[in-house]
Formats: structure tokens, C-alpha cells, sequence
């Protein structure tokens, strides 16, 4: 089996003091750290994912409803859609970044950054030499040229992208897990129905 972690979106926007903050955003960036600095032999690869909004429609709202529409957050090349500051990002090789011109919740709709903008990683197993520089590069590009098999995720936030991007995950054929202990959710209610849903569909759940 080849096995990649996804970090799915630990931005400053989504942490304590950022524009839609997840309560213990910035716990699971550092937890994040830990779990790459103690197990990161665990994966072959490790990715993660960026909200990279430009102009996203009605996904920003002015009185937003917290389920279809959202205070501006991750603004591109913002300090909001930077990483935090507690995720250690030396390890990623990787990132896919999503919702330009729309909603996006899941890593599956993102597209890989230029390599330059990369906050680090090594790129390991080879570029994507059947795709010209002018072709977008999706994250299930990347992982199947790199012959991954089974993902793991971890993120912000667990009822939202991290559920949408297990479940793209799953449905396309990976073997999916969510390391639950390394999330966290925006609505309470909603993390218990997002982990039925994931449950329900065939991912396996990490506690």
C-alpha cells in the first residue's frame, strides 16, 4: 500500500483569531506537527490544501448562515490563507488549492500551487510527465501518478472540508480514513452527522 496524509486546510483563517475560526483550530495545527514529527514514516506522501478564494460568489455573505454562506475568509495570497504558523509544512510536498471563483469544500476540486509557492517539500516519485505545465493538476492527479492507494486525512474543519474531501476520497477508490483526534468542527451537531456519514460511507474513522 501506498499511503499519503492530506492536511486539509489549517489556514490562519480557520484558527483562533482569524476570520471563521474553528474552536481549537490552531490545537490541531500543532497536534498535526506532532503527528508528522512522531509518525510521518507512516506515509509515503503528504499533501495538504488551501480555501484560495478570489471571487466565490454567494459563499461570502455579509450576513452569512454558517452552512451555504461565510464571512470573507481565505482571500489568495491573504495573511488568512496562509498556513498557521503552528502547522509545520517542511514535510509537504505538496499543495491543492480550491475555490477561486466558487464554493469549494473538498481537496478533490483543488488544483496544485506552482511549485515555487510550495512552503517546502521535496517532490518525490517524479513530475507529472504526461501533462503539459499548462494542464491543472488535481489532487487525484497527483496521488494516482504517485500509485497511492490509501489516504488518511486530517483538518479543518471535520463537518465541512474534511468530510467533503474523505468522501471524494472514498468515492474515488482510495482507501480513506479520518484521524478524528486531528480535526475539529464547526458546528458540534454537525462533526456527530458528518462522522455517521462518513462511517456510512465506507470511511474509516481514526479515534
Amino acid at each position: 500500500m501506498t499511503r499519503a496524509l492530506i492536511i486539509v486546510d489549517v489556514q490562519n483563517d480557520f484558527c483562533e483569531g482569524g476570520s471563521l475560526a474553528v474552536d481549537g483550530g490552531a490545537d490541531v495545527a500543532a497536534q498535526v506537527s506532532e503527528l508528522i514529527d512522531e509518525r510521518g514514516g507512516e506515509f509515503d506522501h503528504i499533501v495538504a490544501t488551501q480555501d484560495w478564494h478570489i471571487d466565490p460568489g454567494a459563499h461570502f455573505s455579509e450576513t452569512p448562515d454558517f452552512l451555504h454562506s461565510w464571512p470573507v475568509h481565505c482571500v489568495a495570497d491573504s495573511k488568512g490563507s496562509r498556513f498557521h504558523p503552528d502547522l509545520e509544512t517542511e514535510n509537504v510536498e505538496a499543495v491543492f488549492r480550491k475555490g477561486q471563483f466558487e464554493a469549494a469544500y473538498s481537496g478533490f476540486e483543488g488544483v496544485l500551487a506552482p511549485e515555487d509557492e510550495v512552503p517546502t517539500g521535496e517532490q518525490k516519485l517524479g513530475a507529472l510527465d504526461d501533462l503539459t505545465t499548462e494542464d491543472p493538476v488535481t489532487l487525484d492527479d497527483w496521488l494516482r501518478e504517485r500509485e497511492v492507494d490509501e489516504v488518511a486525512v486530517v483538518g479543518l474543519a471535520t463537518d465541512f472540508c474534511v468530510k467533503a474531501t474523505a468522501l471524494d476520497a472514498v468515492a474515488a477508490g482510495y482507501t480513506t480514513s479520518v484521524l478524528v483526534p486531528y480535526t475539529r468542527g464547526v458546528h458540534s451537531d454537525g462533526v456527530a452527522a458528518a462522522l455517521e456519514e462518513l462511517e456510512d460511507a465506507g470511511v474509516e474513522l481514526i479515534n
